[in-house]
């Protein structure tokens, strides 16, 4: 990958930790009673669209969404992990390359309410029908995500992403507690949309599972303070993709 290509999946990891920080913050201030609300991705972009200059703050955002996408193609066609051609290695490039979808989506929503005035931002699916096969195996892939987010946290996989040498012991703190918290979070969110997603197919309904119907899962369930750590852990998860941003791995730079 050539320095402009690294500079752009920098901008896109910064990109991806802003989503994420929005994200926590909006949900824990909820769930703490400071205002706020439970908000997923789109949530936190329509959050963006109702502040000051919040045009501008979307395309920014947007751009740098795009950049991410650039890097996770980049990683799916350009091999840049160099795995093999076995079933694992077209997994994870598979992965890399749905992963691109998703945000890729999610850069045409921001620049969507940049450029629609009047949006609320709302926009669903919800009036889409989907085969239950279909539901069943968006499903088993989320399961699937928040297995391996939560073996990241526990086996400290996440740090393989990082290079240790250039930071402070400081710095390697923060990414111990980011990393943990931050995929610790991230995995359980997923578990529940793979659960209700699943639970969806074999009902024959036709619902996925998104970030604001496991929140209220967790509310309902668990309690709000409860929720609020949940979320304070997907700051932790933006604070990891900023510190990912500026220690890239050797690999990654090679």
């Amino acid at each position: 990958m050539d320095s402009k290509g690294k500079t752009l999946s920098r901008i896109g990891m910064i990109a991806k930790g802003v989503v994420y920080s929005l994200i926590g913050i909006l949900t824990a201030l909820s769930a703490f009673g400071y205002g706020g609300k439970e908000s997923g991705s789109r949530g936190a972009l329509s959050y963006l669209a109702e502040q000051t200059y919040g045009q501008i703050m979307l395309i920014v955002l947007g751009l740098g969404l795009l950049a991410y996408v650039f890097y996770r193609m980049f990683q799916a066609f350009g091999n840049h992990n160099a795995f093999d051609d076995g079933a694992k290695g077209l997994a994870k490039r598979a992965a890399y390359f749905i992963s691109g979808l998703i945000y890729g989506g999610l850069a045409y929503f921001a620049f969507k309410l940049a450029f629609s005035a009047g949006s609320n931002g709302q926009s669903s699916s919800s009036g889409t029908e989907y085969p239950d096969a279909v539901i069943l195996l968006v499903g088993a892939g989320m399961l699937v995500k928040a297995v391996y987010d939560i073996y990241r946290a526990y086996s400290q996989k996440f740090r393989e992403d990082i290079e240790e040498t250039e930071m402070s012991a400081k710095e390697r703190k923060l990414l111990l507690n980011s990393g943990r918290a931050g995929h610790t979070s991230r995995g359980i969110v997923l578990a529940l949309m793979a659960y209700m997603t699943l639970q969806s197919g074999l009902s024959s309904g036709s619902k996925i599972g998104k970030q604001t119907d496991a929140f209220e899962f967790i509310k309902n369930e668990f309690g709000t303070i409860v929720l609020g750590i949940v979320a304070i852990g997907l700051v932790g998860y933006a604070v990891y993709m900023f510190i990912k941003a500026k220690y890239p791995s050797t690999e990654f730079r090679s």
